[in-house]
């Protein structure tokens, strides 16, 4: 084990692996006596792109940032990679870190996560943030089989754009994507830009844009749950009759609208995305 604070110099925080599943998952970890919180990233993205979000949390919190299979400095196996793996896994590091009741926080692919993992081990978390997850819960449209995106050309396009990452510099890739998302700060476009060069293409491997779910395990979920949702006009994904759907699965459901962002809430609107996720530990008794 190693430590690191939150600018990656030797002190403050604490790095690790865990086998859990034959994978070989390295964490991020604040360290302290307090409650712990996990937080899981979205596709592409690794543990240390919450550094922002962790350096907020730690005076009240043990942050732990995961990172998934095939991202970040964990191990990239050939396969694994559905939801349910994913699940597992992130339950996995939970039980071997022996975290008791944590909070878990995901964006993206982790809020899928999350949201999986609550389904499969309901007793498991003490609450969940769910930070414009995919809408795999919302209903096909009539039409939808017409209109259906081609996996082929999704893994394909997918897959050229990862490999393509792989021949830029870092100084190219923060360059071009502070130009991408002129709202961020410098902070998270380096973060993005590292978490991007140590992607393995492996995370395609059996992943599908729509992965079949059984929505009546929904039911399983008791625990305090937020939902963080933005603009689908920004780019966001979960739209207001998405979240309408869910709160219809999960009757418990909190559902906070931040404006002005797109799918990167917490990268786009930061101040507005604390204030909600403090919030609702207020509201818990977390805080």
């Amino acid at each position: 084990m190693q430590t690191f604070d939150s600018q990656g110099n030797s002190g403050q925080w604490m790095t690790g692996d865990v086998m859990v599943q034959g994978v070989r998952l390295h964490y991020t970890r604040t360290g302290g006596d307090l409650p712990p919180l996990v937080l899981a990233h979205g596709f592409s993205d690794d543990g240390l792109c919450w550094t922002p979000v962790a350096q907020a949390l730690e005076a009240h919190f043990d942050v732990v940032m995961v990172d998934a299979r095939g991202h970040g400095y964990s191990q990239a196996p050939d396969d694994g990679y559905n939801a349910a793996e994913t699940a597992h896994d992130l339950a996995g590091v939970i039980s071997a870190l022996e975290l008791h009741s944590p909070i878990i926080m995901g964006h993206s692919m982790g809020a899928s996560t999350a949201l999986t993992l609550t389904t499969l081990y309901p007793q498991l978390p003490r609450a969940i943030l769910l930070e414009d997850p995919p809408a795999w819960w919302r209903k096909p449209a009539p039409t939808a089989a017409t209109n259906k995106p081609d996996n082929n050309d999704w893994q394909r396009n997918t897959r050229a754009w990862i490999l393509d990452l792989k021949t830029q510099s870092r100084e190219q890739l923060i360059e071009k994507q502070g130009r991408a998302a002129p709202s961020w700060s410098q902070l998270e476009v380096e973060l993005w830009a590292d978490a991007h060069l140590r992607l393995s293409p492996n995370v395609l491997n059996g992943r599908t844009l729509s992965e079949e779910r059984d929505l009546s395990l929904l039911a399983n979920i008791t625990c305090p749950t937020l939902l963080i949702t933005a603009e689908p006009e920004l780019g966001a994904i979960v739209t207001s009759s998405d979240a309408i759907a869910l709160q219809q699965l999960i009757p418990h459901l909190k559902t906070v609208h931040i404006a002005g962002a797109g799918h990167s809430i917490h990268r786009e609107q930061f101040g507005p995305f604390m204030n909600a996720v403090q919030a609702f530990l207020n509201d818990i008794a977390i805080l």
